[in-house]
């Protein structure tokens, strides 16, 4: 089994210390370098099952805690909330910069998931030419106007509250489309015990704050414009994956539909993979093994 280091580098934000974790591979020189960005109300550490098969198979990997997250949090109080969505974006580049120090030749993967697929979308459009390939998983794009009324509605009241009207529309919903439900996160995938783990998680168990809300709107905004898209590199693949049943991206639809923008925007490899009966978090699911080795396999014919 190959060795993990923890690690911290500051965040851009001024006032945090970013926590950080690098896989490294189980022998010899690293075949390439996967960074991976988490999503809401989670940590880095919960991708250590596909980190480990990862360096099983030759590669580094690396992430890190988003603000207002895991390690990168400096008590619970914190849990949930950033006020700043390219916060989050600049501290992914530090992460990108400080690993390519130690592999400056290695072909580099960036693996986003659900808001840490926004944030990877995000990095695409502002860092073109940075990377060998892009993975999405679990991502979507809800109507402009969806987004717009999100953004004002998380705009009013205290920023590091719960807004529970937001809170309702968003995680409450996604839940429902599984009813009966057995708990409040049914949603995240069908293995009764990642959901059971996930409750009992006090780094996971916790609801955003307006402020983040507010400033995930601002990037689903940026990452929503044609104008924007067209800077990403056209030669760069990209690979997406959900579940057919996952809420975030609207039972695959809101895949395909961002999956197209890509395309029109004039990137040339652009592929998707969905999942029957697959929820939000793929890497989690029943057929996670599948999953695992579907991505490999991409990341090994795009190696270069």
């Amino acid at each position: 089994m190959g060795a993990r280091k923890e690690f911290t580098y500051p965040s851009s934000d001024g006032a945090h210390q970013v926590h950080a974790v690098l896989w490294l591979p189980e022998r010899g020189e690293a075949r390439g370098v996967v960074q991976l960005v988490h999503g809401i109300s989670e940590y880095i550490l919960r991708y250590d099952p596909f980190a480990r098969y990862l360096t099983e198979h030759g590669f580094a990997v690396t992430g890190n805690d988003h603000l207002g997250h895991g390690q990168t949090a400096k008590d619970p109080s914190e849990y949930g909330y950033f006020n700043d969505w390219w916060n989050l974006v600049h501290d992914v580049r530090a992460l990108w910069l400080k690993t390519k120090e130690s592999y400056p030749q290695a072909p580099y993967f960036l693996l986003g998931h659900s808001m840490g697929s926004f944030v990877a979308r995000t990095y695409l459009i502002d860092y073109p030419g940075s990377l060998t390939g892009a993975i999405l998983s679990g991502t979507g794009q809800e109507p402009a106007a969806l987004v717009s009324l999100g953004k004002l509605v998380t705009g009013v009241g205290d920023p590091r509250k719960v807004n529970k009207l937001f809170a309702a529309f968003s995680l409450g919903a996604y839940n429902k489309q599984f009813k009966p439900n057995r708990t409040s996160a049914d949603w995240i995938c069908r293995d009764e015990r990642v959901v059971d783990a996930y409750l009992a998680d006090s780094l996971c168990n916790f609801l955003p704050k307006a402020g983040m809300n507010h400033a995930m709107m601002s990037g689903l905004q940026y990452v929503g414009s044609r104008k924007n898209l067209e800077r990403m590199d056209r030669d760069l693949p990209v690979y997406f994956f959900a579940g057919d049943k996952d809420p975030v991206g609207a039972g695959g639809q809101g895949v395909k539909k961002v999956a197209g923008w890509f395309r029109e925007a004039g990137v040339k490899d652009v592929t998707v993979k969905l999942y029957p009966g697959g929820r939000h978090e793929m890497l989690n699911e029943t057929n996670r093994e599948e999953v695992f080795a579907d991505t490999l396999a991409w990341i090994e014919k795009h190696l270069g």
